[in-house]
C-alpha cells in the first residue's frame, strides 16, 4: 500500500492502518504467487529455456524481479507487469482525451500517453449519421464537430506510422459535455467488458477511460447507429448544408441542480478512491456514493479524512464478506 497523504488524527491513523493491512492480507492471499516486489525470486523451470522479459533480471542463476508488480507468463516469456506505470494503449481500449489541435483531416488529442493521439476525420461518426465519403465541406466544418479543449471519448484503433490512431464510429463515442473530467493513475482503472455506465438512480453517466481519465456527466441518450437520414439515401456523397453541423449543445444548455449535485458526489467518490489507491469500478463508486448519502454527508465533506477512513473500512469489510461467500 502506498503512502496516503491525509491530515489524520492518531485514532484515524490507527483505523486506516488497520483497514489497509486487512486489505493487503486479503490481496496477498489471492495473489500470493503472482505479486512480487523488488528482488523477489520468480519460480521458473530453467529446463524450458525461459525468456526473461521486462521487470526481470538474472541474479546468481535465479530470475528475480526488478520492479513491484504482477508476474505474467506468455509461453516461455516471463515478465513483471508494473503496478504503477504509465498508460500503455491496447487496441480496443476506451479512452478519453482533450483536443489540442485541429489539423488537416484530423484532430490531435492528449490522452495521458507519451504522445498525442490522432483521430482522423474518416474515423469519425458524422453529425448527420450518414455513412459516406468525407468532403471538403466536412473538412471546413471540422471545428463545428470538435475544437480545441473539447473533451472526446474514443476507442484505440491501433498504431500507424504517424502515431497512435483512434476511432469514433459509434454514437456512444464523441464529444462529452455537461460533466466533470477527472484524472487518476491509469493502473487504478482495469480493463473490463463494459466501460460505459448509466447510473439511472442518479441520472448520470460514468465513463471509465483505460488511460486514467474518467468522465462523470449528465445522462444523454445515444442514437441508434442504424438510423440514417432518409433524405440523403439517393445521394450518399452529396454535399450537406452547414445546418447539419449546428452544435447540439444549443438544444439544452443547462443541467438541473439535483443532477449537478449527483455529478459532484460521484466525482468526489472517484477522488476518494484515487486518494486511497483503490481500484476504480462501478460497484465501488456506487458504494461510496451510497455511504455518503446514508450518512447525509455534504458533498464537500466527502474529501475529509474521516470519510476516507470510513471508505477504507467499508471496502475491507466488503472484500472480506465476498471472500467468505466464495
Amino acid at each position: 500500500m502506498r503512502e496516503i497523504q491525509l491530515p489524520l488524527s492518531k485514532t484515524q491513523k490507527v483505523r486506516l492502518q488497520k483497514a489497509l493491512e486487512k486489505l493487503e492480507s486479503l490481496s496477498s492471499k489471492v495473489n500470493s504467487d503472482a505479486s512480487v516486489t523488488i528482488a523477489d525470486s520468480i519460480s521458473v523451470n530453467h529446463e524450458d529455456s525461459v525468456l526473461k522479459g521486462h521487470g526481470t533480471a538474472d541474479l546468481n542463476g535465479e530470475v528475480v524481479a526488478t520492479v513491484c508488480g504482477i508476474v505474467e507468463r506468455v509461453n516461455k516469456l516471463v515478465y513483471v507487469r508494473a503496478l504503477r506505470s504509465r498508460y500503455k494503449p491496447e487496441v480496443g481500449d476506451i479512452v478519453i482525451g482533450r483536443v489540442v489541435e485541429v489539423a488537416q483531416k484530423r484532430w490531435r488529442l492528449e490522452i495521458n500517453y507519451s504522445q498525442n493521439a490522432v483521430l482522423m476525420l474518416s474515423s469519425m461518426n458524422m453529425p448527420d449519421g450518414v455513412q459516406r465519403r468525407r468532403t471538403s465541406v466536412d473538412e471546413l466544418n471540422m471545428r463545428s464537430i470538435f475544437e480545441e479543449q473539447d473533451v472526446v471519448c474514443a476507442e484505440v484503433r491501433g498504431f500507424q506510422h504517424d502515431g497512435l490512431h483512434l476511432q469514433a464510429r459509434s454514437q456512444k463515442y464523441g464529444k462529452l459535455h455537461r460533466g466533470q473530467l477527472l484524472t487518476v493513475p491509469p493502473y487504478l482503472v482495469k480493463r473490463q467488458k463494459q466501460h460505459f455506465h448509466h447510473l439511472e438512480e442518479y441520472g448520470t453517466d460514468l465513463i471509465l477511460g483505460c488511460n486514467g481519465l474518467i468522465w462523470v456527466g449528465e445522462h444523454t441518450e445515444a442514437k441508434d447507429d442504424m438510423v440514417e437520414d432518409q433524405v440523403n439515401e439517393s445521394a450518399p456523397e452529396a454535399v450537406l448544408p452547414s445546418k447539419y453541423y449546428v452544435n447540439l449543445d444549443q438544444e439544452k444548455n443547462y443541467t438541473t441542480l439535483e443532477t449537478r449535485k449527483y455529478i459532484c458526489r460521484a466525482a468526489n467518490a472517484v477522488r476518494v478512491l484515487s486518494i486511497l489507491g483503490f481500484n476504480i469500478t462501478l460497484e465501488i463508486i456506487k458504494g461510496v456514493i451510497d455511504l455518503s448519502l446514508s450518512m447525509n454527508l455534504d458533498i464537500h465533506d466527502m474529501l475529509g479524512s474521516e470519510f476516507c477512513v470510513l471508505v477504507a473500512e467499508k471496502e475491507a469489510e466488503r472484500r472480506s464478506s465476498n471472500k467468505k461467500k466464495r
